[in-house]
């Protein structure tokens, strides 16, 4: 039986932290440069690291070390923990689907996500799905710049841990934007996308997602497709 390998965005498809997550930027930005940040920039299916890059040169400001952007994105996070839990929620259907994946023998299921490593452990552990997913084969914004660059690094970190190839044929994508579905396109994945964040569904099939679900609701329909995709994944190679 061959394996597939199935990796979850983390925000808008999972979890929805509300303006709670988007506010660590400017904190972290802050206590960075030890100014306020005047510009806003957009976040959604982003990397952690794009995203400070980006407000770092609207503001004129070179010459940060990763090091430091990485340990005070993981610091603010923290320190905004216990608001996190409050405000935020787990997106229905997500348990339900993540479980059902999960007890599947052929499905190794992790996350490919614009956070951080240490921001993405924290996000899944405060709403109880870190045990649902295998973190030790995901890719993050910790190892990358840019999204689609993150795929090669989770076939990879799977194909170590379990022995199997993963390639365009047994890899599948999960996400709420159009970012993640050019991710996936780029690094030669099926990809699923679902209208549960920001992007509506036509926006979704526009930017070339294979299939596009409402939400995570309909467990069946989420299985469904994962089959579905994987089986034209396989005809097709």
């Amino acid at each position: 039986m061959k394996r597939i390998l199935l990796l979850w965005d983390i925000d808008g498809t999972l979890i929805d932290c509300g303006s709670s997550g988007e506010a660590v930027y400017p904190l972290a930005f802050e206590r960075l440069t030890g100014r306020p940040a005047r510009h806003r920039v957009a976040t959604a299916g982003r990397t952690e690291l794009d995203i400070m890059d980006e407000l770092f040169v609207r503001h004129g400001i070179n010459g940060v070390e990763q090091s430091r952007v990485v340990r005070e994105l993981a610091t603010q996070l923290r320190r905004r923990a216990a608001e996190l839990r409050t405000v935020g929620r787990v997106l229905p259907g997500a348990v339900e689907a993540l479980r059902a994946l999960r007890a599947r023998c052929e499905v190794t299921q992790s996350v490919l996500t614009g956070n951080l490593r240490a921001n993405a452990d924290l996000k899944l552990r405060l709403f109880g799905l870190a045990d649902l997913v295998d973190l030790g084969v995901g890719a993050y914004g910790s190892d990358a710049r840019e999204r689609a660059a993150l795929l090669p690094v989770a076939r990879r970190r799977a194909a170590a841990a379990y022995g199997h190839h993963f390639d365009s044929d047994n890899t599948l994508l999960i996400g709420d934007t159009p970012q993640d579905v050019l991710a996936g396109r780029i690094g030669g994945s099926r990809v699923i996308a679902v209208a549960s964040g920001a992007s509506s569904g036509a926006v979704l099939r526009e930017a070339g997602a294979d299939r596009v679900l409402a939400d995570l609701r309909d467990t069946a329909a989420v299985i469904r497709a994962v089959q579905a995709l994987s089986s034209a994944a396989r005809s097709a190679g």
